[in-house]
């Protein structure tokens, strides 16, 4: 006879001001339910963006069907190639420059997730509602986040940033209406304390007194896990600590990130505690990513790697030019060889995320599972500014094994990115007829 209690999804672990939601465990499962009931769990949308396109050469499969060797460029994703969809032949007609005449990159993030051309202009800017926000608007309310924005560099709104095009343009992805941009989270510490609620409406001078007494948030909740951990069963119980786990040490890296920077020259333009490496500015809001799907905290997101356009250096990795300047490399071959190797890099840390994704458990299916996540850029050769078959990457399985990964799929030409982003809105629950430029949906993702 079966008689342990459900404990409902919505549970939450609070103590002196603090509220944590949890991952899905499966004491949420009801007893007598099986582990495989469609949706149990549910399906998060997200967009993953890369500025100044890639070096093609090194990026495109010279094969169709499934994966096999991965090019160069999408070699740290090898381990996870049956996790993925390679997509070819994916265009935005809108990010070209039609009547408007110079700005590629100034319209590539403002038509990216609208489907739109942005009005050219500094002043009354205009793109469209993005498709994440279409479905943030629909699904929003059952979460606590209708939607989530990261990015990590520059978030100037104001200004010309490309040929006559507003900032809010190339710093923005998510756009809530034709005028209305989502401004990216940038901050480590931002973030977490959007996050777990924590003192956002301080000064920088109060905060910084707090942080000198401050403790760990899941201190203020110990009691609470204490209860709940007497009423878990032991694989929920490991969930639970791991999940725990996952906070604490992100509370530890950001405390670091900001005593390293506390040794930074003052004069320099650096946010408060961010991490001056890109890889570890990377890991910690992919990780609080993390959590924030787990903990069902929101099911759409969006993250603008870096703004459009960008003249970040790597000098981690051996590169002190600029990133764009590199991409207007006119075929040189040492300059080319830069460009591939910093669009690696970025799969890299990209590959490592998925690796996390994919190793927290969501009954019998993973977070991986249950996420479809677009990787890719809006320009295909930076030296050449065209848009048309875009890199684009279709990472996890959209719940229910709903997408078929571990091939490559190749679309007729000039097939509208529009297309796609309407489809993955239908696995989302929330249909529309049309949506940017799109002609109708894509097909073969699914294995129907």
């Amino acid at each position: 006879m079966i008689t342990r209690k459900t404990l409902p999804r919505r549970t939450f672990l609070r103590g002196l001001g603090t509220t944590i939601a949890l991952p899905f465990l499966d004491a949420m499962t009801p007893a007598l339910a099986s582990s495989r009931i469609p949706g149990k769990a549910p399906v998060r949308m997200g967009f993953v963006y890369v500025p100044n396109g890639m070096d093609i050469r090194n990026w495109v499969l010279d094969y169709e069907g499934k994966l096999g060797q991965l090019s160069r460029i999408m070699k740290p994703l090898e381990p996870y190639k049956d996790e993925l969809v390679v997509l070819s032949n994916l265009t935005h007609n809108n990010g070209r420059a039609l009547l408007d005449g110079p700005g590629d990159h100034g319209r590539c993030c403002g038509s990216y997730l609208t489907g739109v051309q942005p009005r050219k202009t500094m002043v009354e800017i205009k793109a469209g509602i993005s498709c994440d926000q279409i479905v943030a608007n629909q699904i929003g309310g059952k979460t606590r986040f209708p939607s989530l924005e990261l990015g990590m560099e520059d978030a100037r709104q104001a200004g010309d940033c490309d040929s006559g095009y507003s900032c809010a343009y190339t710093n923005n992805l998510a756009w809530r209406s034709e005028t209305q941009p989502l401004p990216p989270v940038l901050d480590p510490r931002a973030l977490f304390e959007r996050l777990f609620g924590a003192d956002a409406g301080l000064t920088p001078e109060a905060r910084a007194r707090r942080n000198k007494f401050r403790r760990s948030i899941l201190d203020f909740v110990t009691d609470d896990t204490k209860k709940l951990q007497s009423d878990l069963g032991p694989t929920d119980q490991r969930k639970l600590e791991e999940y725990l786990s996952s906070i604490r040490d992100i509370e530890r890296q950001i405390e670091k990130a900001e005593k390293d920077n506390a040794q930074i020259d003052p004069h320099m333009a650096k946010p408060y505690g961010v991490p001056a490496d890109f890889a570890e500015h990377f890991k910690l809001m992919t990780d609080m990513l993390t959590i924030a799907l787990q903990a069902d905290l929101s099911r759409v997101f969006t993250f603008l790697v870096t703004r459009e356009g960008t003249s970040r250096s790597y000098r981690e990795i051996g590169i002190a030019d600029g990133h764009h300047p590199l991409t207007h490399h006119m075929n040189k071959a040492d300059l080319m060889e830069k460009v591939s190797q910093i669009n690696t890099y970025h799969v890299k840390q990209f590959a490592g995320w998925v690796e996390r994704l994919k190793s927290i458990k969501e009954g019998d299916a993973t977070l991986l599972d249950n996420c479809m996540i677009v990787y890719g850029a809006w320009l295909t050769d930076g030296n050449r500014h065209n848009h048309e078959d875009l890199p684009t990457l279709l990472v996890g399985h959209g719940g229910g094994n709903y997408i078929k990964t571990g091939r490559r799929v190749v679309y007729r030409r000039e097939t509208p990115m529009s297309n796609l982003f309407l489809t993955m809105m239908d696995r989302m629950d929330v249909h529309a007829e049309h949506f940017g430029d799109s002609t109708g949906r894509v097909e073969g993702l699914n294995l129907s």
